[in-house]
């Protein structure tokens, strides 16, 4: 570096002086990160850029009101995290119906105009898009400036990555415009691109790095670093495609609100059109189909979305996905290859599911290694055998599977396929359940073993501290399998207690291989965050056959307390004719299926012993309520009988809108019936329990929808 004004002491500078130099230091270093973390064709010495920053940190520390939120200061070189913080969304981060034919395309949009009661013929605006294969972002800026970054997680909740996300090239500190909200989150993708990966992965294999499957992953793999170092090596990009709290948007529609965004300096794709129905939609479909291969990036599919403001917030959202939106995926990639083996893997639920080992193809960009066989039904149906040439596809360009076998190439060795009667895990007798209501057997082969059962014990566990259920950093399935064969941990509470045994255990965690003082500290800290959880991780933790994360939040708002849960339960597994099962039963989404697998899960009294022990140790919270000012918020609904005006499932998003609980069953606790023609049993209930009945007229007009 040359002598000069950039030289004067730190401790000479003027204010004014400082801004300068602190403006002049932050280009030079934003242009060489660019030629050393992205280009890999750095100018100047590790020594002189170092020289740099400690230079501009220097005067940011002189001067903190210049420490402005966008410096490289803030981007770079910030210490390695612990642990990511977690952000709770102030709007959730919901996904998106699919669709995968082009009838269901014209039924999605018949199911919009429905809903909003326009005419068959009439014509609703949407914007159609690619749909990018990358990682699910939400931005947060606050008078222009960004201030927080998070993942997606489970829609309610993300991972704090502000730090990682400062260093990602498009993504601005600031945005630019007079009509720029005073606060807005900015939803979009983070992907990678296409040649950018190759790069990546090669660089990784040089060095004798993890390579990543695919961009999607490299992505989210890069993001999600503790050392924003290792994210600002990585060449991650960002399209910004819809937005979640936002006052006040500057345009009424999803297009014109992109294209503010565009103004502002956020990247929006350009393959973003509006379209007026359900032809031009696929039409679009199509072109980008065509053109995919071309666009330097992946994409999995078409994204189409009611571009009218206004028609969003009418049609609300169901479970998890809002109505006014659907992604159309592309047709799976099909290729052929060699089954060289058929491994069996048992599951928590003691479930053993045939996985085909395969010599290594590339299907879609991905290298593809194993594929679900599904069952020994499917095996024996499609007659496939070690040694088959197998054509493989990737269903939605995710999940692989084998659609069957090229028969003449099929060796002559080649046997029939006999699926094991003994558990490969446990050696315990293996069968296949007779379905009460169908009288044939279940498809699915399951290990007697139960609790016995190595594999079942370790994949409990391991669901259990999963991202959706308690979500224990540092208990990955390495540790899970270690922990479990020593003996450190054998079910879900030996987690809560494992920092009071390690005291008195004869090797201390921090002894073992691999550990040390900080590293059991992280773990014990980690394990003592999760001592308070939602209603419904805590149930969707437990395991129980058929209980996902929707369901599990469905029995979480059913019930008042974890320990009400509970004790319903045991008696719902006692007495299939108790009052608690029946009320089991009735819960919206719960069909009979659940009920009996929750009910058999709390039949069994050491299900029951290992719930009561967790609550020792953890306290549950109730999930919380929506209230608006609606006249119906706060209040549980029940619909029943035939609604003529609209829709069950319209009524019922009419409801939660305004703030209502909407319940498949009338109980004491029930605020109002609206029952339409045929209303039987729960018609009944409701004069029972003294609860309000009302028709569907009334209940339009006491709603403001008459």
């Amino acid at each position: 570096m040359a002598k000069g004004k950039s030289e004067v002491e730190v401790a000479k500078l003027g204010k004014a002086q400082a801004r300068a130099e602190a403006k002049r230091l932050a280009e030079e270093i934003v242009k060489h990160d660019k030629l050393y973390y992205q280009e890999d064709a750095p100018l100047i010495s590790d020594a002189a850029y170092d020289a740099l920053r400690q230079r501009l940190e220097a005067i940011e520390k002189r001067f903190p009101e210049l420490a402005a939120p966008e410096s490289p200061t803030a981007k770079v070189g910030a210490a390695a995290l612990e642990k990511f913080g977690k952000v709770k969304h102030r709007v959730s981060m919901l996904s998106l119906s699919n669709a995968f034919a082009e009838e269901e395309v014209h039924e999605f949009i018949a199911r919009v105009k429905r809903f909003l009661k326009l005419p068959p013929d009439a014509a609703v605006e949407l914007t159609a898009e690619p749909k990018i294969d990358g990682l699910s972002i939400s931005l947060r800026y606050d008078n222009g400036l960004l201030v927080e970054a998070a993942t997606r997680g489970d829609g309610f909740e993300g991972e704090n990555v502000t730090q990682n996300v400062r260093t990602i090239d498009n993504v601005p500190e600031r945005l630019k415009g007079r009509d720029v909200p005073e606060t807005i989150d900015i939803r979009g993708e983070i992907y990678m691109r296409q040649e950018d990966f190759l790069k990546v992965n090669a660089a990784q294999e040089r060095s004798g790095g993890k390579t990543f499957a695919n961009p999607r992953n490299a992505a989210a793999g890069s993001l999600r670093q503790l050392d924003a170092r290792i994210t600002a090596s990585r060449p991650l990009k960002f399209f910004a495609y819809t937005w979640g709290i936002a006052k006040p948007l500057p345009a009424d529609t999803q297009f014109g609100v992109c294209q503010a965004f565009r103004r502002w300096g956020l990247p929006v794709n350009e393959l973003m059109i509006v379209c007026r129905s359900a032809n031009e939609l696929i039409a679009h479909y199509h072109k980008l189909e065509q053109e995919r291969a071309r666009l330097g990036y992946d994409i999995d599919g078409v994204v189409y979305k009611v571009n009218r403001l206004d028609y969003q917030e009418r049609l609300g959202f169901i479970s998890r996905a809002p109505r006014w939106g659907l992604a159309h995926k592309f047709t799976a990639q099909k290729t052929m290859t060699i089954l060289e083996d058929i491994e069996i893997q048992v599951g928590r639920t003691g479930a053993m599911t045939p996985v085909a080992r395969l010599k290594p193809v590339t299907v879609g960009g991905v290298v593809v290694q194993n594929a679900t066989l599904h069952n020994e039904d499917e095996i024996q149906r499609k007659d496939v055998r070690i040694g088959d040439t197998v054509i493989l596809q990737r269903a939605g360009d995710v999940i692989p599977q084998i659609l069957g076998i090229v028969p003449e190439q099929r060796p002559a060795s080649a046997k029939p396929y006999r699926f094991p009667e003994k558990c490969p895990a446990c050696g315990s007798h293996a069968v296949r359940e007779v379905n009460p209501n169908t009288g044939k057997l279940d498809a699915v082969r399951r290990c007697t073993g139960g609790l016995i059962c190595p594999a079942q014990r370790v994949e409990r566990l391991r669901h259990f501290v999963s991202r959706h259920a308690f979500d224990i950093e540092g208990l990955g399935e390495k540790i899970i399998q270690e922990f479990f064969a020593d003996g450190i941990l054998q079910s879900p509470p030996d987690i809560f207690t494992l920092e009071a045994r390690d005291r008195k255990m004869a090797q201390r965690l921090m002894a073992r291989e691999g550990w040390g003082e900080t590293s059991a500290r992280n773990l014990f800290n980690a394990i003592n965050a999760r001592r308070k959880i939602g209603f419904d991780r805590f149930i969707y933790a437990l395991g129980i056959r058929h209980v996902g994360e929707t369901t599990a939040r469905a029995l979480a708002r059913a019930y008042d307390s974890a320990e009400d849960f509970i004790a319903e339960m045991k008696l719902a597994g006692r007495d299939r004719e108790s009052e608690a099962y029946l009320k089991l039963t009735r819960i919206e989404g719960i069909g009979e299926v659940v009920a009996s697998a929750v009910a058999e899960f709390f039949a069994e009294a050491h299900n029951v012993e290992v719930v009561n022990e967790l609550l020792k140790h953890v306290k549950v919270e109730p999930l919380e309520r929506v209230a608006t000012s609606s006249p119906v918020s706060g209040k549980t609904v029940v619909f029943t009988g035939s609604l003529e005006q609209v829709t069950r499932e319209e009524a019922k998003a009419m409801a939660e809108r305004l703030g209502a609980k909407v319940s498949g069953s009338v109980s004491k606790k029930t605020d109002l019936v609206v029952a339409g023609p045929g209303a039987g049993s729960k018609l009944k209930e409701a004069q029972k329990h003294g609860v309000e009945v009302i028709d569907e007229a009334e209940w339009l007009r006491r709603i403001g929808q008459k």
